[in-house]
């Protein structure tokens, strides 16, 4: 090994050499950059290399030339000063570039497979223009045929970069006979095929032979109504309007417009016809079809774009998906704020009859839940001055309302329902829906459950102190669902009982005995939320250290108290052990024995025993749990790496 890596730093003596001479570097500067480079290359020649040592090495050595151009053109300003106009080229101007190119290359015949080091070593090619692309794209495509993003790679750079069309086609079409599924094969093929249709329409129009163009103005229908009011406004900046005669024939343009128009229909239609025949099932490839032809002004674009449309209906008309994206066709929530009132209600009538049509087609509680978020966007619009709300609030509560009569009423509908309400300042109205919901078919829907008991807090607190009959009420609402749901779902649920019932003993004690009998059923919790931990932070803050020890020591009782509950109690000893009680300290040892009778090789649990000996014990018992950890934990490696071991 370290005769092959002194071989190389040997043949490295000329350019270093003539780095030297021109000034670009000096020798303390040389001797650090061999420093470096006799370390990758040590890195480089281990049994089994890694990524990372390739991309460290490749990484300086492109920040080594980087700086090197940079002096080199410094020293070229101070020459040209001095009169002298000609830097010739020498050895270490090309030696930078070729080391990192054979750094790529042993990476890459080390990792084949890796897709980010290949596009990584494209990406240098491309930008150091080195004449290595069409090799490395060739060494690309022959190893990863089956990935799409290859092929897209390749047609671009042909297409773009190299200016052969005829290559990027025939790299395209073979990328879909291997991978004839890729929508984004299609989708970039068809854009490749029509933008090439559009350069030579923008060459012929450039030469005078043609004009317009293969793209829709996007400009919006108002704004183009106000410029043809407005003509004598504008200026045009040369005579094109007035020498048209003279540069084009009339009908001769518009029959070579038309034949344009015609060929790119053609093209659309041939690359649709395949793309549908190979992925029928893709909605989204539609999609994207759909969006293409309607930036495009083709002939007969309005009659593909409604066979494109009929297609979609019958192979998806059972999916809502598609539903929505049709009615969101006829009316964008993006842009309906920003069109006047009069132009925007004819386009949300549309789209209600089309959501109207899919209920009839997919009524379904995703159908249901669709129609309603797009008339919320109508509803709550963004710009506060545009006010729609009025005519659709009725429509948004009628469609809740027909999907709870229909039976299909999902959780999110339902508490979409209640937030209606809540925001229209109906109160009442949400209490009373809430709770006709909780007790159908969805009463064990814990997020109904949630919104219910914040809207019976807030209807007996709205006034005045909640009088007992009403705390006893909300109680009984909160036994109802806490005993019958598992604790891991109704986080929610216990923090916000156990916040309002804190200041309230008796209600508190009971939710105390509910925890008790709902962890001896469900177990505790192992990290994240833990109810167990919550009351005992409540009844520490409320109670004291004393009787946070004495319903602690309750829970751990449990069969499965969890390690949650144990850290906090072992966080809570411990705290109290740093400022001198002595009992703490013992009570947080106990505990962590306790826990690593059940958590033996959990290390951060050893970690976290080792680091309190240290600070709060002896040197004796800390060496004593080192010794215990490492011959208990079957992996003790990551216990022996920790920094502070």
């Amino acid at each position: 090994m370290a005769d092959i890596v002194q071989y190389k730093l040997e043949r490295m003596v000329d350019e270093l050499e003539d780095l030297e001479q021109r000034g670009l570097f000096n020798r303390r500067e040389i001797a650090e950059i061999v420093k470096q480079r006799r370390k990758y290359e040590y890195r480089l020649k281990r049994p089994c290399p890694l990524k990372q040592d390739f991309i460290a090495y490749i990484d300086y050595e492109t920040q080594l030339d980087t700086l090197r151009r940079l002096r080199k053109k410094s020293v070229a300003r101070e020459l040209k000063k001095q009169g002298n106009k000609n830097v010739k080229k020498s050895k270490s101007d090309l030696a930078g570039l070729i080391r990192i190119i054979n750094i790529y290359e042993l990476a890459l015949k080390r990792y084949k497979g890796d897709i980010d080091l290949w596009f990584r070593y494209l990406e240098f090619c491309r930008a150091r223009k080195n004449g290595r692309m069409k090799k490395a794209l060739a060494s690309l495509v022959r190893l990863h045929p089956k990935v799409p993003g290859v092929w897209i790679y390749a047609a671009a750079w042909e297409f773009d970069r190299n200016l052969n069309v005829v290559a990027a086609r025939a790299l395209m079409q073979a990328g879909l006979r291997v991978c004839p599924t890729s929508e984004d094969l299609w989708v970039e093929y068809l854009r490749m095929e029509l933008t090439y249709l559009n350069k030579l329409k923008a060459r012929k129009v450039a030469l005078g032979e043609d004009e317009g163009t293969l793209t829709r103005d996007p400009r919006t229908a108002d704004e183009k109504q106000w410029r043809d009011e407005n003509k004598e406004l504008f200026m045009t900046l040369d005579d094109k309007e007035e020498n048209d005669e003279a540069n084009v024939e009339p009908d001769e343009s518009k029959k070579n417009q038309e034949l344009f128009a015609e060929h790119g229909m053609n093209i659309f239609r041939t690359v649709y016809g395949g793309a549908i025949e190979a992925v029928p099932s893709s909605l989204s490839l539609r999609k994207k079809f759909f969006e293409i032809l309607e930036a495009t002004n083709l002939s007969h674009c309005e009659d593909m774009c409604e066979e494109i449309l009929n297609d979609m209906k019958r192979d998806f008309s059972t999916e809502p998906e598609f539903w929505d994206w049709l009615a969101r066709q006829e009316c964008n929530l993006e842009t309906v704020h920003e069109i006047s009132q009069e132009n925007i209600i004819p386009q949300v009538q549309k789209a209600i009859q089309v959501y109207e049509e899919a209920l009839k087609s997919v009524p379904s509680g995703t159908m249901f839940s669709l129609y309603a978020n797009f008339l919320m966007g109508i509803v709550a619009p963004k710009d506060e001055e545009t006010n729609i709300a009025g005519p659709y609030i009725s429509q948004l509560l009628s469609i809740y309302e027909r999907a709870e009569s229909m039976g299909i009423i999902t959780e999110d509908l339902a508490c979409k329902h209640v937030s209606l309400h809540l925001q229209l300042k109906q109160l009442d109205e949400a209490r009373k829906l809430v709770a006709k919901l909780c007790s159908g078919k969805l009463a064990d829907s814990v997020q109904l459950w949630e919104l219910r008991i914040s809207i019976e807090i807030r209807h007996i607190t709205q006034n005045s102190l909640p009088s007992d009959t009403d705390l006893s009420s909300l109680f009984e609402l909160l036994r109802q669902i806490l005993t019958k749901v598992n604790v891991s779902k109704s986080e929610n649920l216990w923090l916000e009982a156990l916040k309002f019932y804190a200041s309230q003993r008796k209600y508190f004690d009971k939710l105390v005995e509910i925890s008790v009998v709902s962890l001896a059923r469900d177990g505790g919790s192992e990290s994240g939320f833990s109810l167990s931990s919550a009351i005992v932070s409540f009844i520490l803050e409320k109670g004291g250290i004393h009787k946070a020890r004495d319903i602690y020591k309750r829970y751990l009782a449990l069969p499965h108290p969890g390690l949650a509950l144990y850290m906090k109690c072992i966080e809570l000893e411990a705290n109290l052990a740093s400022i001198g009680d002595k009992n703490s300290l013992a009570n947080a040892r106990k505990l962590y024995e306790s826990a690593l009778a059940t958590y033996d090789q959990n290390v951060g649990l050893w970690q976290d025993y080792y680091r309190m000996e240290s600070k709060m014990g002896t040197s004796q018992t800390a060496t004593a749990i080192y010794w215990r950890a490492r011959k208990i934990l079957k992996d003790a490696s990551e216990f022996i790496a920790s920094p502070d071991l």
